[in-house]
């Protein structure tokens, strides 16, 4: 019970913590994390006497025993143990998960496409297969417009080119 009692005070946002840099200060947990800030601005020659701790940033420990602070931490025990958990999870999923997905056969040739639409010049509006549609050609095929009854491609830009413009002259 009273094992119960030590994990739930450490874990009370109300309980008092004393301040490292100054022994007056006694700080709500909950807080304690934005006093530190600001007492390690006030107090920069204590500051730089005490070296935080990897595992917790709230561990301010004199810079000779953080080796010692290091190897005994409390906080080092939960995040080796959870680097280990993901370590084995991340593992498990790459070694599970093999991937039976092929990438289906391209045909798709760009470089003949092009060379097929080259003859051809993009008129707005308008449908080209890319069938050979020359006078020789046996096939047959007019242009057909994608534009309802009544409309029209235009035949002009809505706006000028002035450098287009400043050539004419």
């Amino acid at each position: 019970m009273d094992l119960e009692g030590n994990y739930v005070d450490a874990l009370d946002p109300e309980r008092l913590i004393q301040c490292p840099y100054d022994n007056y200060h006694q700080i709500r947990a909950c807080r304690f994390p934005y006093h530190l800030i600001k007492c390690r601005k006030n107090h920069p020659e204590i500051a730089k006497q005490l070296a935080t701790c990897p595992f917790n940033a709230r561990h301010q420990v004199p810079r000779a025993e953080i080796s010692h602070h290091i190897s005994s931490c409390d906080d080092k025990s939960c995040i080796e143990e959870d680097i280990v958990s993901q370590s084995n999870n991340c593992q498990g999923e790459k070694m599970n998960i093999v991937s039976m997905w092929q990438p289906p056969p391209c045909d798709e040739d760009w470089d003949r496409d092009l060379q097929e639409q080259s003859n051809s010049t993009f008129v707005w509006g308008t449908f080209s297969s890319g069938i050979n549609n020359s006078p020789g050609s046996s096939v047959v095929m007019e242009q057909k417009s994608n534009l309802m009854s009544g409309m029209r491609a235009p035949k002009s830009l809505p706006y000028s080119l002035s450098w287009k413009s400043r050539a004419g002259n």
